[in-house]
């Protein structure tokens, strides 16, 4: 199995492109005509199947926030299953689950969203400590992106807090690094585009861990600034935008709309390398 950084490495040079497109169908946003020709598990199989053929050459990957699929029961997990099967084999598939419990629990968590649904990469929450995160670094050619500098406003909260020193997004940062070596899969970092003071602060800490950056379109990221701050050579970021591609236009040229804006944002970040 390829090693999950070679395997994001080649795919985004190949395509010239950094750009993870969220998968976050809300049918308070998606188009009308689209909810009137299929009942709702359905609609969001078909939105998906045209937003994934319209932006696909533009994205290295593809976010699927589990939420939006469980809220409709098991209905939900077969259009999360039948999504997962139109992404193409060399794209990034993650499952946006922010996971983080322990023991069989975690094991069993990672175990769904590797095996059974056979994502590359999750999100996973860090409160619980080392073996909240270790279960999902068992997988080889696997990612887990811990939650490290998150991109809402209540962030704050918490990962601002002094840590004996540090902020402890800083800390969270650090020990990740540390949980990563010698692992048969990779670790990463969640690490916001809202805040790019920090996010280059924890690329200083962090210089090789990958990162997820949420936050860049509907959130008020800079894409430019981003790069700025956390792509090099040797540190790999993927940049997620989900409302700004997805809702482009709710009309019938919703997926031709999705398109020009996934490749004007897959450009953009492009020219910032």
């Amino acid at each position: 199995m390829l090693d999950f950084l070679y395997k994001l490495r080649q795919i985004q040079e190949s395509r010239r492109s950094v750009l993870c497109v969220g998968l976050d169908p809300d049918p308070q946003r998606m188009p009308q005509h689209v909810l009137d020709l299929y009942p709702l598990p359905e609609a969001i199989e078909a939105f998906n199947a045209a937003i994934i053929e319209a932006v696909g050459p533009a994205a290295c990957a593809f976010k699927l926030n589990l939420a939006f699929y469980e809220v409709l029961g098991w209905q939900g997990w077969r259009a999360l299953e039948a999504t997962l099967a139109l992404i193409p084999e060399d794209t990034i598939t993650l499952a946006d689950a922010k996971r983080g419990d322990i023991g069989n629990t975690g094991r069993m968590y990672a175990e769904a969203l590797f095996e059974t649904l056979g994502f590359d990469a999750c999100t996973v929450a860090p409160y619980m400590g080392r073996d909240s995160v270790a279960p999902f670094l068992e997988y080889p050619g696997k990612a887990a992106f811990v939650l490290a500098r998150t991109s809402n406003p209540g962030a704050a909260d918490f990962q601002e807090r002094d840590c004996e020193g540090e902020p402890l997004y800083l800390r969270v940062a650090r020990q990740v690094a540390a949980w990563n070596e010698g692992t048969p899969g990779a670790a990463g970092l969640v690490v916001g585009a809202t805040a790019p003071e920090a996010l280059a602060e924890v690329r200083a800490t962090c210089p090789t861990l990958p990162f997820l950056v949420p936050g860049v379109g509907a959130q008020g990221g800079d894409p430019g600034a981003v790069m700025r701050a956390a792509a090099t050579d040797d540190g790999l970021v993927l940049v997620n935008s989900s409302r700004q591609i997805l809702y482009a236009s709710d009309g019938e040229d919703f997926a031709e709309a999705a398109a020009r804006e996934a490749e004007k944002l897959r450009a953009a970040l492009d020219n910032e390398k």
